[in-house]
């Protein structure tokens, strides 16, 4: 045994037992997901990366903002039309939307992490602090709805959020972010609170709401 080796950090068996016991749930829960039949558009089949910012909504949250968005978008009207859908930094509801199996519209899902890459080409990498640097076909005013959730509390990101909904929308912009950003998120993207609040699969200790720019089904 060379005398490198009594230089290396050993692991205490308490520190052994908990990663022996996280190792454990993990297979457990790959193989839950495996048995069951995995559903790769299911709300969680990704998990949260804390570090990214990233809080998943409730399920019942991600549904009932992916329902807004279809009916803000034109479904259900008396015109039968092909609509877009627009996801920034809300990976939610892009799940819920394409769980729906729904041909009267598309969705695309822009987002930092690259592990969301599994969703093919709906997968556009985005980098608020690089809110225009977007792929050319992407084309300005291309979507008749935006939903997007900043990852940061911060007007900072925000504002360069904003640019993005800005060059993406038609017009119409479905914001999740929290309370205390009601008045930046008027002064950059013209949006009232609603009175839906949303819901995240864990609870966080700032308060969230949901904001739009049109008579919206959350009132």
């Amino acid at each position: 045994m060379d005398d490198d080796d009594d230089d290396v950090p050993q692991l205490s068996a308490h520190t052994l037992a908990a990663l022996q016991e996280f190792y454990l749930e993990q297979q457990q829960r790959e193989g839950t997901k495996t048995s069951q039949g995995f559903n790769q558009y299911s709300v969680g089949s990704i998990e949260e990366n804390w570090q990214l910012s990233q809080f998943w909504y409730s399920d019942e949250t991600a549904s009932c903002l992916a329902n807004e968005a279809i009916v803000a978008a034109g479904k259900g009207g008396s015109c039968c039309l092909f609509f877009r859908i627009a996801c920034v930094s809300a990976p939610s509801v892009y799940q819920k939307l394409k769980e729906r199996d729904d041909r009267d519209f598309s969705v695309v899902i822009l987002e930092y992490d690259r592990r969301f890459s599994v969703y093919g080409e709906e997968f556009i990498f985005y980098d608020y602090n690089n809110p225009l640097n977007l792929p050319e076909d992407l084309l300005p005013h291309s979507f008749d709805i935006v939903i997007a959730d900043p990852p940061y509390l911060s007007e900072e990101c925000l504002q360069k959020t904003a640019e993005t909904i800005r060059y993406l929308t038609k017009g119409k912009i479905l914001l999740c972010t929290g309370a205390v950003m009601e008045e930046q998120a008027a002064k950059h993207l013209g949006v009232k609170i609603c009175k839906f609040i949303p819901k995240h699969s864990r609870n966080l200790a700032n308060e969230f709401r949901c904001y739009t720019n049109y008579a919206s089904g959350l009132d």
